[in-house]
């Protein structure tokens, strides 16, 4: 089967692992520290937190930002399903805003829209959180302007988007968010098997986010109740979590690292050669904005005729090619559904979801393995 995404481990990224496994700290020591220096350093970002996966990294930053029960949090229905439960996880309500035709992405459109009619019936939400799909930019600029008019705090969730520049600047560089998250999952830009990272500019936040990744405890002695207690001793500030990323997932990450820009140009790369293969073929591509580089996560095109997809897919499956759908609308999903949503509430997102296929794309995708995936989608059609 060729795989729509892969992980790329070499032999610096064992080694950087087994010289973990050889060390005095497989939790709790320097690599942790490493891996964020290296993430602010590539990124622009004041500050990073790492943790044990992109949902833990979403929910601390909801937290960090005072989201709890009464309040609503937006997001897309195009996304994961953790882009929407970090909200429930603080005991907020959660709602969707409707995404763009062409990229997936949230439509500031329709974000403006669904401003006006929540400010006349007192009902803001706390947060916002678009998501960059394919690791595509959102209009960042343009979500931040309705931030400031409405006072609302963004979390871009840049669980694919690492790589990724949109107006010169690096996602997760917060300069049009208050917290930015990424995700290192194995089939991601880079992966430290499990685990994310959040920004910020903010040292406030990162000092809360710290907190909660670790149980709500502190030793910094300058802000304990009891500073003289003893070099032993930590309090309990907060009702925190264990969502700390391992110093194995931090070196592998770090090594990870030094192979960015690479993965990103060769992913880049992939999708040019589709892009010259395939255009006369009845469907169109989720591209990125302009003035973008994506990380390209994600290869998705968008079929004219809806109703071949289920055949497509399956033909493609059975000559062994991973195709996949990215992703079925989150408040179409029973549990949403069990909270009042219904089909018909957001009808770009589910007309898009109708016609979207993902091809295979990753940087282990080989010059024949990508022929054959040409070869099969041109025979189909």
């Amino acid at each position: 089967m060729i795989p729509y995404g892969k992980q790329q481990i070499n032999q610096d990224d064992i080694d950087a692992v087994v010289e973990v496994l050889r060390s005095d700290f497989l939790t709790q020591g320097p690599k942790v520290p490493a891996f964020e220096q290296a993430i602010m350093d590539y990124t622009g970002a004041q500050y990073a937190v790492a943790v044990n996966s992109a949902t833990s990294a979403l929910h601390v930053a909801a937290l960090a930002l005072g989201v709890t029960a009464g309040d609503y949090v937006w997001t897309t229905p195009i996304t994961f399903v953790a882009s929407a439960n970090c909200a429930l996880y603080c005991g907020a309500k959660v709602d969707f805003v409707d995404v763009d035709a062409t990229t997936g992405n949230m439509c500031p459109s329709a974000l403006q829209a669904k401003l006006e009619t929540a400010k006349a019936q007192g009902c803001l939400p706390k947060v916002v959180i678009p998501v960059h799909l394919c690791g595509h930019s959102c209009d960042m600029a343009a979500i931040a302007a309705l931030a400031s008019e409405y006072g609302f705090y963004v979390i871009e969730d840049a669980s694919h988007g690492i790589g990724g520049i949109h107006q010169g600047n690096k996602l997760g560089s917060c300069r049009y968010s208050d917290i930015s998250v990424f995700s290192f999952h194995p089939v991601k830009i880079i992966t430290s098997a499990e685990g994310g990272v959040a920004t910020t500019n903010n040292a406030d936040l990162a000092a809360q986010m710290e907190l909660y990744r670790s149980h709500g405890i502190t030793k910094e002695s300058h802000k304990m109740r009891r500073p003289d207690e003893g070099d032993w001793y930590y309090e309990q500030h907060a009702l925190g979590f264990n969502y700390r990323m391992n110093e194995m997932q931090a070196a592998l990450g770090l090594s990870q690292m030094k192979r960015l820009d690479y993965f990103v140009l060769k992913r880049n790369k992939l999708a040019e050669l589709y892009r010259k293969k395939l255009n006369h073929l009845p469907f169109s591509w989720v591209d990125p904005l302009c003035d973008s580089q994506s990380a390209r996560h994600l290869e998705i095109i968008r079929l004219d005729d809806i109703s071949i997809r289920k055949q497509l897919f399956n033909e493609m499956r059975t000559v062994g090619i991973q195709v996949h759908v990215h992703y079925f609308p989150v408040h179409l999903q029973p549990y949403y559904l069990n909270k009042g949503f219904r089909a018909g509430q957001f009808p770009v997102a589910e007309d898009f979801y109708r016609r979207i296929l993902s091809l295979p794309l990753h940087p282990e995708l080989t010059a024949e393995q990508q022929a054959t995936i040409v070869e099969t989608l041109v025979t189909f059609f």
